[in-house]
């Protein structure tokens, strides 16, 4: 009996180790939650990007979840979701809270002369390196993965189409950060609705114009209400960075972490390629709503720059200082960025 019990006690510790085992595999099999808001769009395809490749590097073992339609937090909250934990990744925009995010806002600035996605890409990455971005995110508990890169920002509208900038005084405009500072020069009054209530702003009168990069005025459906465009007004776009959850990221263990980071050049890669077919259907878009194109002369633009370029400039490197942080450091590291490409 004793020898019976031995084996049974033996069979029963190689059986419980087996599954102590097994629990060890199934508890290492990691699962993110993404809070975004909208639907999918380009705005999105390096997330989707992001979460294939890294599910293709660990076998399915690193699993990230992309939540859409706010359906984890609001847009404007993500930031305070990542601070908590209560998700582990998230997209948001600086210009939804500039004060708690004050040094990626000079990606923000009007008519910085980004030419091109890469560009902004290249951009992007060095200013997040930059020690006082890291440190402004921390706070946060929130550790950027990557950017949202997105082209100058244009105005779509409702009613009477500008003939010339002086028509925008006056004029309620979806406009945010930097654009929106821009705009104010120039008389309009800068509102900060959200992408998903834009639509409704333009249709409801509330806003007369809206900006948006392309990819946005066609996910937010403003092409569907308004009636002209602004062709070259370019007072520049907003950062919207995806972000992790420092305590989220620093857990994964080495293998997951890499593959994490590895993935994101080829997310960059994906969405810079899926944004050129944004632009391959946006202006049979416009053609086929009858949407008038709105185009400014050179005399125009160069004074709508020479207004609203240096002086916000110059107002926000006082904000800096004021908050003790390198604002002169970062704007000419954007600028010597933006020279060497």
């Amino acid at each position: 009996m004793l020898g019976k019990t031995i084996t049974r006690t033996a069979v029963l510790g190689v059986f419980t180790a087996a599954l102590m085992a097994e629990g060890a595999a199934v508890a290492a099999d990691i699962s993110w939650n993404v809070s975004l808001w909208g639907k999918r769009r380009a705005f999105t395809e390096h997330v989707e990007k992001l979460a294939e490749s890294v599910a293709q590097k660990t076998d399915g073992k690193f699993e990230i979840k992309l939540h859409y339609g706010a359906a984890l937090s609001k847009s404007r909250e993500n930031l305070d979701g990542i601070s908590i934990g209560a998700f582990e990744m998230a997209q948001f925009c600086a210009s939804y809270h500039a004060d708690k995010n004050p040094t990626i806002t000079v990606l923000e600035l009007p008519f910085l002369g980004v030419p091109d996605l890469e560009t902004q890409i290249k951009l992007d990455k060095t200013i997040y390196a930059h020690p006082a971005v890291k440190k402004d995110l921390a706070r946060w508990n929130a550790h950027i993965l990557m950017s949202s890169p997105m082209p100058q920002y244009n105005f779509v509208g409702r009613g009477d189409a500008p003939k010339s900038l002086d028509d925008f005084s006056g004029m309620r405009v979806r406009a945010l950060g930097g654009v929106g500072r821009a705009m104010k020069t120039i008389g309009a009054v800068p509102t900060t609705v959200t992408a998903a209530e834009t639509y409704q702003a333009i249709e409801s009168g509330t806003v007369q114009a809206a900006s948006f990069a392309p990819h946005a005025h066609l996910s937010f459906k403003t092409v569907e209400v308004g009636e002209w465009w602004t062709t070259n007004l370019n007072p520049g776009t907003v950062n919207c960075p995806v972000v992790a959850n420092i305590d989220a990221y620093n857990a994964l263990p080495d293998n997951f972490r890499k593959a994490l980071n590895e993935s994101i050049d080829e997310a960059y890669a994906h969405y810079v390629a899926n944004y050129g077919k944004v632009f391959e259907k946006w202006g049979p878009e416009l053609e086929k709503r009858g949407i008038t194109e709105v185009t400014f002369n050179d005399n125009e633009l160069t004074a709508f720059r020479t207004a609203a370029g240096k002086p916000n400039w110059d107002a926000w490197l006082a904000d800096m200082k004021e908050r003790g942080l390198p604002g002169d450091e970062l704007l000419k590291l954007v600028q010597d960025t933006l020279a060497a490409k």
